[in-house]
């Protein structure tokens, strides 16, 4: 069984222009090419129209080889299936396309058609994905490193065959694809131009990450991963850390934040990491109880979200200069930081989920850690 995870691009649509007399048009769709189907203006979006049904049209009348030369996509996956795409009918699709007008109407006509073959297709748009300026491109790719290796790598690796259909999608997306490939697919899949190409299929080549680099770095990687997740941007200077590659951070002003493979190769190594001993986190303190109820903590998943919550409420405080007010308004990444009543009117506590709690208090511009686990034992012993 596969899983196909396939780019999309437009030349589907465009495909579709008739260069004789509506040659104006791919000047008209290039200049419009990374807006949402809202910001652009009604002529083009007529134009989309008849293209989108021009394509549909085709896909659904054309022959195996008429549709392979109209869609860079489907060509991928019919070279795949080598013609016989039939036979994939218990494989899993998903199509990335980017979040703008003319990549979700071509995802959509290709979802259409592969539905219409008995398959199962879903697309993924990353909020934001365009090339309209490297920020909001780098946004965009950070979440589909999220979503490749949470979604498509994690529950499927061991069960399915990966492959990154690329033959299909903008060169700037096929490049950072090509990479997470290597650490998420089993075959990356090309095709050369031309008529009757064949399929190229690349295995995944041996990938390891040396962890030792993020191992000596634990501590600002958890902290610069915290700031992407709190949206808060704090001051972690190049000189204190001067040796961390310059490929896993993106350095502005001499201060550093993770760089798109830099988040992608804490991904990777984190779980191991945070396992590990509590990280000493600026601005908090672990009294002898914390360390203790961590040390007998035997829940992976909790001692894992203990760590990255603390990476979180550090950075917070930071910002703050040590004031709990910002922890608890509810742009604080679910913290939920408030004051027990009655006779421990004096601690405080937060969250890590529904079930999870940590109880403090706050001196001086530093939270003191009293006591880690199920909300019942916190909170009768805080």
């Amino acid at each position: 069984m596969k899983v196909i995870v396939s780019t999309v691009g437009t030349s589907l649509l465009t495909n579709q222009i008739d260069r004789q007399t509506e040659r104006h048009w791919f000047s008209q769709l290039s200049n419009h090419a990374n807006k949402k189907l809202e910001n652009i203006p009604s002529d083009i979006k007529n134009i989309l129209e008849i293209l989108k049904n021009r394509a549909l049209k085709q896909l659904n009348e054309g022959n195996i080889s008429q549709i392979r030369r109209a869609s860079a996509e489907l060509n991928g996956i019919y070279g795949i299936y080598n013609n016989n795409i039939n036979s994939g009918k218990q494989d899993l699709h998903y199509l990335i396309a980017t979040d703008t007008a003319q990549g979700k109407i071509t995802a959509e006509i290709v979802k259409s058609y592969l539905l219409a073959q008995g398959l199962s297709v879903n697309i993924f748009t990353p909020s934001g994905l365009s090339t309209t300026n490297t920020s909001v491109f780098s946004d965009g790719i950070d979440q589909l490193i999220v979503w490749l290796r949470e979604e498509i790598a994690i529950p499927y690796q061991d069960r399915y065959k990966i492959y990154f259909n690329l033959v299909g999608g903008f060169k700037s997306l096929q490049g950072y694809l090509n990479t997470l490939a290597m650490f998420y697919a089993d075959a990356i899949a090309y095709i050369f131009e031309g008529e009757n190409s064949e399929l190229i299929t690349i295995p995944r080549l041996p990938i390891t990450i040396d962890q030792s680099i993020i191992e000596t770095y634990k501590l600002p990687f958890a902290l610069m991963k915290a700031v992407t997740e709190v949206k808060e941007l704090i001051e972690i200077k190049v000189k204190d850390y001067p040796d961390i590659p310059e490929a896993l951070v993106y350095i502005v002003d001499e201060e550093m934040t993770l760089s798109t493979w830099g988040k992608l190769v804490w991904e990777e190594c984190k779980n191991e990491i945070l396992l590990g001993d509590l990280l000493e986190f600026p601005r908090l303190v672990y009294l002898d109880s914390f360390r203790e109820d961590y040390k007998r903590n035997k829940d992976v998943s909790q001692r894992i979200k203990l760590q990255q919550t603390l990476a979180k409420v550090s950075v917070l405080l930071e910002k703050s200069q040590g004031d709990t007010v910002i922890l608890r308004g509810n742009n604080a990444g679910g913290i939920l930081y408030d004051t027990y009543t009655g006779k421990y009117s004096d601690l405080d506590h937060f969250r890590l989920n529904n079930d999870w709690r940590v109880s403090c208090f706050s001196e001086n511009g530093k939270l003191y850690l009293r006591h880690f686990g199920h909300h019942d034992y916190v909170n009768k012993n805080p």
